[in-house]
């Protein structure tokens, strides 16, 4: 035994007391009999790195020493057996089918297996991802929902309407509120985008000055912008001809301080008589 560990208390028996927990000294769950995935933990072993480990007994046969956390959490299931020589010839996990295993593993030593995509596509996933439900597409799948995504969002005079509406506070900024932040000095700095461009609203003393230039302008943009539009598409779904005749817009200046606003929804005739 070497005497700098003896001198250290790092060891103090001869292995018959169980050792404690790395992080608080107290002593380890006894996961003893208790099963995670295809392992059964037979018995505490030496810890690794600080550590708690367990010898385990997979339902193949072989056995596998595994961090008790790792158990737990559910990262470890099996000795390997579930990544290595297992045949899902033909199988089928969401779009794909497996169709022969490669000579390739991943990072996990997991066996990459050949696939096909109902859409015609052929590409190469591990088997813990097909199994685990990790890949159910070559990324079609993915690309399709987003489109129908897309599709279901309007797009207005470079603005996204359903983007305005549900807009929220955020707290990733030094704030706690969206376009709002404060500076190296105590100062609050206002800004609002809108169309693809940044407004600078100023620089403020006090939080709640900021907060109540922000909202203004969130209020004179986005709210102002959201109305019309909804006024326009109530009155085009009624008329296509006027709405052919009537694209919908709403443009924006900022000078002196100051947004003026130019809307085709603003009183006109053509608009009081369709409204």
């Amino acid at each position: 035994m070497s005497t700098k560990k003896l001198k250290r208390g790092t060891v103090w028996n001869c292995g018959c007391i169980p050792k404690g927990n790395a992080k608080n000294g107290m002593l380890a769950e006894d996961l003893t009999g208790q099963r995670f995935g295809k392992l059964v933990a037979v018995r505490r072993m030496d810890n690794r790195r600080g550590r708690t480990c367990w010898l385990c007994r997979c339902d193949c046969g072989q056995t596998k020493v595994v961090q008790a956390n790792a158990l737990k959490a559910g990262r470890v299931k099996s000795c390997g057996c579930l990544f290595r020589g297992m045949d899902i010839t033909g199988q089928r996990f969401g779009q794909l089918t497996a169709l022969y295993p490669t000579t390739k593993r991943d990072q996990k030593h997991s066996v990459l297996w050949h696939c096909r995509c109902d859409c015609g596509n052929e590409v190469d996933i591990s088997y813990g991802n097909l199994v685990y439900g990790n890949y159910k597409s070559c990324g079609c799948l993915q690309a399709e929902n987003q489109q129908k995504i897309t599709e279901r969002l309007h797009h207005v005079d470079g603005t996204c309407v359903e983007w305005l509406e549900k807009r929220k506070h955020r707290s990733d900024n030094s704030s706690g509120f969206q376009g709002v932040s404060k500076t190296g000095n105590g100062k609050y700095r206002v800004s609002i985008g809108f169309q693809g461009k940044r407004y600078y609203l100023g620089t403020y003393e006090k939080l709640q000055d900021a907060v109540e230039v922000r909202r203004s302008a969130e209020q004179t943009l986005h709210e102002s912008f959201v109305r019309d539009f909804h006024r326009w598409e109530e009155i085009a779904e009624n008329d296509k001809e006027w709405a052919d005749a009537h694209p919908f817009a709403f443009h924006v200046t900022y000078r002196n301080g100051n947004f003026q606003v130019q809307s085709s929804m603003d009183p006109g005739p053509d608009v009081q008589k369709k409204g």
